[in-house]
């Protein structure tokens, strides 16, 4: 028998992005979740509440702040029913896609009709490696824990990806940002935060940039290298969350489904090429879908690095004029655990900005990993 159950994303907003001397440093990662969630349900009234079954929240360094199972202290915060599950996901930088990939799951498999898919990560609160990291001496020895700007850098030597083109590849990140907000073109996903008093509503990260200090900055990963802090994404805080359901609970409630998830791949990749992750994983949501990059109208690629951004452009012959049209992360900010929700929200946006069908949301994952999700515009 065929099965047409499907999932569908109804809504999804997120945070402005803030970046170091924000006024919004010192709000905590599930207050300013729970202020999301509650923005997203209050741009949907129609949704019963209590048939929200489930909350699952990336994250990628769960611990201090960010511990003691966040998510379940985000539901009750959120106001969501007291007999709503709750988990935390960690897949390092694919933390929130992963989410909404197993929302997207149990919703296809019958398990539930509505859940809502959400992540954030404050990298001031808890650092990158967490607070006491222990190292495994056999992966030690293997380069397991090669920073991610060195994997960028190994990326950049294997295909001759010089300094002046990822400078260029960063100028153009911010003009288009720049260009989105004057064009309003981020106010559709964006619920402002209130915190201390103050009001944020845009993202903090991109400027106008600077060219002569853009080319006098030193490389900070390798000094003969050619990465530096303007071709990297910035230290960043934000949070984001996405309502789905089933297409048989959103005709039920009268719901509109925006968006079919159409498919989904997680790969694993040498972890000191780790940037390389897109690649197979988007070559294993194609297989799925049944599709080619040609069929792709519109793509998110998660900009951790100018370098690892051409790399997969030029690797996989990517058609650069589909991608990131607001801008990415090098200017917006890579707030780990909250980008994949992000890039999936801001390219649902770009769908609609543009009337576009088929898109493309695609990201490396330290440690050696890529993640995709294929979605399809539906209304």
């Amino acid at each position: 028998m065929k099965n047409d159950r499907f999932s569908v994303i109804i809504d999804g907003v997120r945070s402005p992005i803030a970046l170091k001397d924000s006024p919004l440093l010192g709000i905590r990662s599930d207050d300013l979740t729970a202020s999301i969630i509650k923005g997203l349900l209050n741009r949907n009234p129609q949704l019963p509440k209590e048939k929200i079954e489930d909350l699952v929240v990336g994250c990628a360094f769960p611990e201090g702040p960010q511990g003691m199972l966040m998510s379940r202290g985000i539901s009750i915060l959120a106001d969501l029913p007291v007999d709503c599950a709750a988990k935390v996901v960690n897949r390092f930088c694919g933390s929130s896609m992963d989410s909404l990939h197993q929302v997207s799951q149990a919703i296809s498999a019958g398990d539930y009709g509505c859940g809502v898919a959400a992540g954030v990560e404050d990298m001031f609160g808890v650092p990158m490696g967490g607070f006491n990291p222990s190292f495994n001496p056999v992966l030690y020895e293997n380069d397991y824990y090669i920073g991610m700007g060195e994997t960028a850098e190994n990326l950049a030597k294997e295909l001759n990806i010089n300094r002046q083109d990822q400078e260029k590849f960063a100028i153009e990140s911010h003009n288009k940002a720049l260009t989105a907000i004057s064009e309003s073109r981020f106010d559709n996903e964006i619920v402002k935060v209130e915190f201390n008093g103050n009001i944020v509503s845009i993202d903090e990260g991109p400027r106008q940039p600077d060219l002569e200090k853009i080319k006098s900055l030193s490389p900070v990963f390798d000094a003969e290298g050619t990465i530096t802090a303007a071709t990297s994404s910035p230290v960043s805080l934000g949070a984001a969350s996405l309502l789905m359901t089933s297409n048989e609970f959103a005709d039920k409630y009268g719901l509109k489904g925006q968006f079919k998830i159409k498919s989904r791949a997680v790969a694993g990749v040498d972890w000191r090429l780790m940037g390389s992750g897109p690649l197979p994983a988007t070559e294993k949501a194609l297989s799925n879908a049944g599709l080619t990059m040609n069929d792709i109208d519109a793509i998110e690629l998660n900009e951790a690095f100018a370098a690892q951004s051409l790399y997969v452009i030029r690797k996989g012959g990517w058609n650069m004029e589909k991608i990131n049209l607001n801008g990415g992360a090098i200017a917006l900010g890579h707030p780990l655990g909250c980008s994949g929700a992000r890039i999936l929200i801001t390219l649902m946006n770009v769908m609609k900005q543009n009337d576009l069908t088929l898109g493309l949301a695609t990201m490396c994952i330290g440690s050696g990993q890529g993640i995709a999700t294929i979605i399809e515009r539906i209304n």
